[in-house]
């Protein structure tokens, strides 16, 4: 991520989705024709690396052409991201059945080229995009901006030497942490309760789900009434739903509390970006956004999954302990958020929320 952000500044945006776009297709032919397990995990490593290629650029492009509507259209590129894979599943297992394993995949690999290599060619960000004869191009120092203007955005160093920076970095380890870990806890909880398999699905259905919608949803209450003040309230309930999960017993109770902490989950995706923009500026957002981003990638597996299975295990399957520590996790993020504020402008008191 970091370095894709690095990289869009000197190529561009459509010039990175596409070479994302072209190496998520040929790579479908690494596991085409995988020939043992290793060449499976090379395909996931480069097919993850390629992600970033498409998603980071995309998330940078809305918000340039839509400085005044950043938590919204963040929230609808992370919605469009998060639930692809939910959306495409069922359409993958028909095709797998009616075609075969190796002719889907080189099917696929054909459609995601053409489209994506078509699409990538109207992402390019406003300021490199010549208006059309007649047609006035978009005025960057006329539109609204949150906080901080192009022209006022911060390097990567001074980013790095801000508290704000360092408080989003947490959040991101720490609610991502407690978000992450419900994906591998909520069937495990509901069997660990007595349901079905079928019905404990129906608890990570929940989570999904919500954590699906409400990106779009706190993305545009965020440009209302503020990114710290949306992104609090959902971390705050998310601790509250974690801390109560152990003392329900039926399915309807256990749903809605998952529901509330996949809520959270896709609150951090979609209003962080807008976030990070608004404290920290627009021009290098790319690196910045990306270096916050390594606390989810490198920390919260760690932090999440990880150590709560560990704590599974020494206590005998406890998930009081674990729901507890996931729910301290949340709450500390709803205080850390509040406290990520835009640079303090010279001669100003303090720093102003974002």
């Amino acid at each position: 991520m970091f370095f894709v952000g690095r990289w869009q500044e000197k190529a561009g945006t459509r010039r990175l989705i596409t070479i994302g776009a072209l190496i998520c297709s040929f790579n479908l032919l690494t596991i085409t024709y995988a020939k043992s397990l290793s060449w499976l995990y090379l395909w996931a490593f480069i097919n993850g690396a390629a992600s970033c290629l498409i998603y980071l650029p995309g998330l940078t492009s809305v918000q340039r052409w839509f400085p005044g509507r950043r938590g919204l259209v963040s929230g609808i590129v992370n919605l469009v991201f998060g639930m692809s894979a939910a959306v495409m599943a069922p359409v993958f297992g028909a095709m797998l059945k009616s075609l075969g394993y190796s002719s889907m995949n080189l099917l696929i690999a054909a459609i995601s080229l053409i489209v994506g290599v078509t699409a990538a060619q109207f992402t390019e960000t406003p300021e490199k995009v010549k208006p059309v004869h007649g047609e006035a191009g978009l005025d960057l120092k006329a539109a609204p901006q949150t906080a901080l203007s192009m022209g006022d955005s911060l390097t990567v160093k001074e980013s790095l030497r801000t508290r704000s920076f360092w408080f989003l970095w947490l959040t991101w380890a720490l609610q991502g942490a407690a978000g992450i870990s419900m994906v591998g806890l909520s069937v495990a909880f509901g069997l660990a309760r007595g349901f079905s398999l079928e019905s404990a699905v129906i608890i990570l259905i929940a989570f999904n789900t919500m954590s699906g919608l409400s990106r779009i949803l706190t993305g545009s209450v965020s440009d209302l009434i503020g990114r710290n003040m949306t992104m609090s309230i959902a971390f705050f309930a998310s601790g509250c739903a974690y801390f109560a999960l152990p003392h329900f017993n039926n399915l309807a109770g256990l749903t809605v509390l998952a529901g509330v902490i996949g809520f959270a989950f896709g609150t951090l995706f979609a209003v962080s970006a807008p976030l990070a923009s608004d404290c920290f500026g627009l021009k290098h957002f790319g690196a910045i956004f990306g270096l916050v981003f390594t606390a989810y990638g490198f920390i919260s597996g760690a932090l999440g999954p990880s150590l709560s299975g560990y704590i599974l295990d020494v206590t005998g399957g406890n998930y009081l302990i674990v729901f507890s520590y996931l729910g301290v996790l949340c709450i500390l993020s709803g205080f850390l958020i509040k406290a990520v504020t835009a640079p303090r402008p010279k001669g100003s008191a303090s720093g102003a929320a974002c």
